[in-house]
């Protein structure tokens, strides 16, 4: 017999709008968000402070974001605030189903995101967050907000802010404040400190590399790692390739992290030079056409490609199909490519975030500091949006040294203060040698 609880939580599925694979997965997506919840003290700090404040109360959010288990306990640290929140994810193969029956079924936050939907499907759950007239946007990696500027114009009025969590939409939202087409002003929580010093580093050098043992069981010991980009994203990767025993050559266009990567110990090279040497290459960049076709033709028999910046257009994909003889799933999340001559490439993951495609995304250590950035940027909106223009901000510095504070204290951490003496000595000019 069901008990009044189980009762209470079907009831609440059943008036729960959403847009989810199985509902029967609900069980085991609390308790991997449960989990995740245990490594996220920051925001679970957060989230008690909301519950008692109530700073969102009445706000609708609109949130297109990876549909993880760290995600869906910022979705619960927004609506302890007094938000009412809607889900949907930001990638085709990002959303982990059961999390998205859980946020249904547990939660009462409709969520419309299924893992390997395809590209109609992907926008019409984009255009069922927006069709709940939200207040705040969230974003991660600019398409609902893009949606909204471009098909869903009338929805604007109702927005008054949002946020941005990744590079690629802080990148695109950028273009739109210039060309003067952005309608509301938006925090990039990719530029905070506490986010891209951190998630970008040591969340994607390590998921990363997760996403590709998982989905390949290959040994990065004694192999070759072509890492495409050395922004915090390639930093960190190529220390965990290192790490695990790879030689890694780094491609760049910007001289200055060229010449970093080169002074850290890695190959600074162009593509077309690691091309033929690479028994792995990984793309995390943020632009397109990274890996052409030039370069899966130079590309050794058995190589593997994949990608972990935002979007899929890092690997011309068209191009390696167009040259392929025959194409067939080696492996989940791996697709093998046969050109002409025996070849094999392998590509994993269609291009897409291999860390989230095939593995779980960051860890909940990690994400706790990023979307700390998130809630408390939320909070903030909502008491200065009507003092911005409509441009890209940056997180406020008192935020950014709030979560860092908030994230030793959990780690049981005290650091030094400044004396009197010092903070005098800092304002003065007088005093030299």
């Amino acid at each position: 017999m069901a008990t009044r609880k189980q009762n209470k939580a079907a009831t609440e599925a059943a008036a729960t709008p959403g847009h989810v694979k199985d509902m029967k997965l609900a069980r085991e997506g609390r308790n991997r968000i449960e989990w995740a919840d245990r490594n996220m003290p920051v925001l679970r700090a957060i989230r008690a402070r909301f519950a008692k404040e109530k700073p969102l109360k009445k706000l609708r959010i609109a949130a297109c974001l990876h549909v993880t288990t760290e995600t869906a306990n910022l979705m619960r640290t927004l609506q302890a605030g007094g938000a009412e929140v809607f889900l949907c994810g930001s990638n085709p193969l990002s959303t982990q189903d059961d999390v998205a029956a859980a946020l249904v079924a547990h939660y009462g936050i409709p969520t419309f995101a299924i893992k390997g939907e395809d590209h109609k499907t992907y926008y019409s759950h984009i255009v069922s967050c927006i069709e709940a007239s939200p207040n705040i946007t969230m974003d991660d990696g600019c398409d609902l907000v893009t949606v909204m500027h471009t098909k869903m114009t009338k929805y604007l009025k109702s927005v008054f802010a949002g946020t941005e969590e990744t590079s690629t939409g802080v990148t695109r939202l950028r273009a739109m404040a210039a060309d003067k087409k952005l309608k509301f002003p938006v925090i990039a929580i990719n530029d905070a400190d506490t986010k891209h010093l951190f998630d970008n580093r040591y969340g994607t050098g390590q998921s990363t590399l997760d996403g590709v043992l998982r989905a390949t069981n290959m040994l990065v010991a004694g192999s070759t790692v072509v890492i495409a980009g050395y922004g915090w994203c390639g930093r960190g990767l190529a220390a965990r390739a290192k790490g695990m025993g790879a030689t890694v050559m780094v491609t760049e266009v910007d001289p200055l992290r060229a010449l970093e990567a080169q002074m850290d110990g890695y190959i600074s090279c162009s593509m077309e030079e690691a091309a033929p040497k690479g028994d792995l290459f990984i793309t995390v960049t943020g632009n397109k056409s990274v890996i052409r076709k030039e370069h899966f033709a130079a590309m050794k028999d058995g190589a593997i490609v994949c990608n972990s910046g935002h979007f899929n257009v890092e690997l011309d994909i068209p191009s390696l199909e167009r040259m392929a003889v025959s194409k067939r799933q080696a492996r989940a999340f791996v697709d093998e490519y046969r050109l002409k001559g025996g070849k094999r490439v392998y590509l994993l993951g269609e291009g897409r975030l291999i860390n989230l495609a095939s593995a779980e995304g960051h860890p909940a250590m990690v994400m706790d500091m990023s979307f700390a950035n998130q809630a408390l940027s939320v909070e903030y909106l909502t008491k200065k949006a009507k003092t911005l223009k409509n441009d890209v901000y940056v997180v406020p510095k008192v935020i950014d040294k709030e979560v860092a504070r908030l994230k030793l204290k959990s780690m049981g951490i005290e650091i030094d203060t400044l004396t009197p003496e010092q903070i005098k000595y800092l304002a003065s000019w007088s005093e030299g040698t």
